[in-house]
Formats: C-alpha cells, sequence, structure tokens
C-alpha cells in the first residue's frame, strides 16, 4: 500500500471519528458547564441541540471547523468528490461562523455579530446543505468502483450497502427534523443519528473495520 493512499485513509478515518464524538463531546461539555457553572435553563434541555451547545461549550466550534477544514483539503480521485466534500467542508464552516437561535443565544451572534434571527437562516440553510452533500456522498460517490465494468468483491459489495444506508439514514433524519413530532431533546438526538450514519460511512470508506477490506 502507497504512503499516498495510508494517508488518504487517515483523513477519512479522522473525519469519521470527528463526526462520531462531536454530539457526545458538545453534550458533555454542556452538561459540565451546567453542573459547575450554573445559569442554563430547563428550556436549553429540552430543546437541546448540537447546534445550541455553541454558546455555553467550544465542542462545536472546535470539532466541527477541525472536520470542515480536513473535509475542505480532502483529495481524492474525480473532481466530483473533490467538490462535494470542499462544498461540504465550506458548509460545516458556515455552521460555526452563524450560531443559530435558541433560548440562551443573544440578540447578535457570531463572528458578523448578526441579529440572531438572520444567522439561524444561514445557519439552518448551511447545516440542511451540509447534511445533504454528506448523504449525497454515501449514496453516489462512496459507491462507485475505480473499474466500473469489472466485478465486485464481497466487500465492497458490502461497504456499498452500508454507504446506502447511511446515506439514507442522513436523508431520513432530515426530513424528520421539520416533522411535528415533539419529544425531549429532539434535535439533538436526530442530529445525533445523522452524525452517527456520516461518522460510519467514513470509518467504512477508511476501512477501519478489517473484516471490510479486500483482499
Amino acid at each position: 500500500m502507497t504512503s499516498a493512499l495510508v494517508w488518504l485513509k487517515r483523513i477519512r478515518n479522522i473525519i469519521g471519528f470527528l463526526g462520531m464524538i462531536l454530539p457526545w463531546v458538545a453534550l458533555l461539555g454542556a452538561f459540565l458547564v451546567s453542573k459547575f457553572g450554573g445559569g442554563i435553563p430547563d428550556e436549553f434541555w429540552n430543546d437541546l441541540s448540537i447546534s445550541a451547545t455553541y454558546y455555553v461549550a467550544p465542542a462545536l466550534t472546535g470539532i466541527l471547523t477541525t472536520a470542515a477544514v480536513v473535509l475542505m483539503c480532502y483529495d481524492s480521485y474525480e473532481p466530483i468528490d473533490d467538490i462535494v466534500t470542499t462544498l461540504s467542508g465550506v458548509c460545516g464552516i458556515l455552521i460555526v461562523l452563524f450560531p443559530c437561535s435558541c433560548c440562551v443565544s443573544p440578540e447578535k451572534v457570531g463572528l458578523f455579530q448578526l441579529p440572531v434571527n438572520v444567522s439561524n437562516i444561514i445557519h439552518c440553510i448551511s447545516a440542511v446543505c451540509f447534511f445533504l452533500l454528506l448523504a449525497y456522498n454515501s449514496l453516489f460517490l462512496f459507491t462507485k468502483s475505480k473499474d466500473e465494468k469489472s466485478k465486485q468483491s464481497k466487500q465492497k459489495r458490502t461497504r456499498n450497502i452500508i454507504y446506502r444506508v447511511c446515506g439514507i439514514g442522513m436523508l431520513a433524519a432530515l426530513i424528520l427534523m421539520p416533522l411535528p413530532i415533539h419529544f425531549f431533546a429532539k434535535t439533538f438526538i436526530v442530529e445525533t443519528i445523522a452524525l452517527t450514519f456520516f461518522g460510519v460511512s467514513w470509518l467504512v470508506k477508511g476501512l477501519v473495520f478489517g473484516l471490510l477490506a479486500d483482499e
């Protein structure tokens, strides 16, 4: 295996790992601030989202920015792969630059100090585009073969099933988000599900699971 391919696998695994840990590190940060700093209203937890933790803990900013930069620097085999991952990274940066609206947000937010309602619109559009691009990547790019005419290995067929499940899972999470179904921390749970699918997809692409690697 060439050093370039080893490096590419590591990049993929880093992206997947960051996606997997983001919701849990964000939740832990918010919990610690609530436990030792106080001042977080109950409404914050009832409507909890990963984006809302921006105001109380640094996880979203640190982890998502890192993942976004890695996505923008990702260099794959074809231009379409680079375009999709670069746009995904740009959307990730926009999510951080333009915070959401929640019960603890001030009137003006973010680097540009925009009114929170304006920032929230940009934030939500960026988040939707982020997951749509990631789902497209999983469904249509990860499932491609270097040689489409050659027979796929059993491992590749298995990986493709996982990629498609992950892509559909991210799309299903996006559909569930705006539905008038309300339960405790709905947004956080749905976001966590979507990010888990995202993380699994990239970890499988990075061949972190040895049994799925081609022999």
